[in-house]
C-alpha cells in the first residue's frame, strides 16, 4: 500500500501469500509499498512467514507514500526490481493512490521493459519472463469510497468502532441526563 494501512490488510496478505503458495506460485512480499519495489525490499515469502498476524494491526509489510513512484524513473527503477526476480503478477492492497499506481504502471509496462532492453538493463531472457504484467487490485481504505465495491478491507472494522463509541456515549449522557432530571 502507498498510504495508510485499514484493519484487514494482515488477513487480505496472508490469504493472497496462502492461496499462492496452495497453487504452486512462488511468493514475495514488497515491503513498504511502491517505495519498496523501487528500493528492491523485496522478499520471498513462505507458509510461516503470514503465521499469526491477522490479529496485529497496521500491515505486515508497512504502507509508504513514494512521489519517486509517480516518475519515469521510479517507475523504471520497479520494473527493472520486478523483472530481475521474474515477477509478472502484482497484488496491491491500498486505496485511491495505491490502485490509480497500480493501473498506470500496469499501463506503462510495455514502455518501461522496452526502455530496460534498450538501455541493456534487462537480458533477453529475462524480459521473455515478464512480457505481460498481471495487477489484481484489492480495496483497502476506510473511507468505503471506491467505486464498484459493497465493502472495503477496512470499512467494516472502522465502522464497528465508532457505532461502539457512539453508543457508548449515549448511555454516558443518559446517565448524565437521568441523574439531572431525577425527583
Amino acid at each position: 500500500s502507498s498510504g495508510g494501512d485499514s484493519q484487514g490488510m494482515n488477513a487480505a496478505v496472508r490469504a493472497t501469500v496462502r492461496m499462492a503458495i496452495f497453487k504452486g506460485c512462488k511468493v514475495f512480499g514488497i515491503r513498504e509499498g511502491y517505495n519498496g519495489l523501487i528500493n528492491d525490499w523485496i522478499n520471498e515469502y513462505g507458509w510461516s512467514d503470514v503465521s499469526a498476524i491477522m490479529q496485529k494491526g497496521g500491515t505486515k509489510l508497512g504502507t509508504a507514500r513514494c512521489m519517486e513512484f509517480m516518475t519515469w524513473e521510479g517507475k523504471l527503477k520497479a520494473a527493472r526490481n520486478l523483472v530481475k526476480r521474474g515477477i509478472n503478477n502484482l497484488v496491491v492492497i491500498g486505496g485511491d493512490g495505491s490502485l490509480t499506481g497500480a493501473n498506470i504502471f500496469l499501463e506503462q509496462w510495455g514502455n518501461l521493459t522496452a526502455e530496460l532492453k534498450e538501455k541493456e538493463m534487462a537480458s533477453d531472457s529475462e524480459l521473455a519472463r515478464v512480457k505481460r504484467l498481471n495487477v489484481v487490485g484489492m480495496v483497502g481504505s476506510i473511507d468505503n469510497d471506491f467505486c464498484g465495491t459493497d465493502m472495503t478491507i477496512g470499512t467494516d472494522s472502522a465502522l464497528h468502532r465508532f457505532l461502539k463509541r457512539l453508543i457508548a456515549s449515549q448511555a454516558r449522557h443518559q446517565v448524565t441526563r437521568d441523574r439531572l432530571f431525577s425527583k
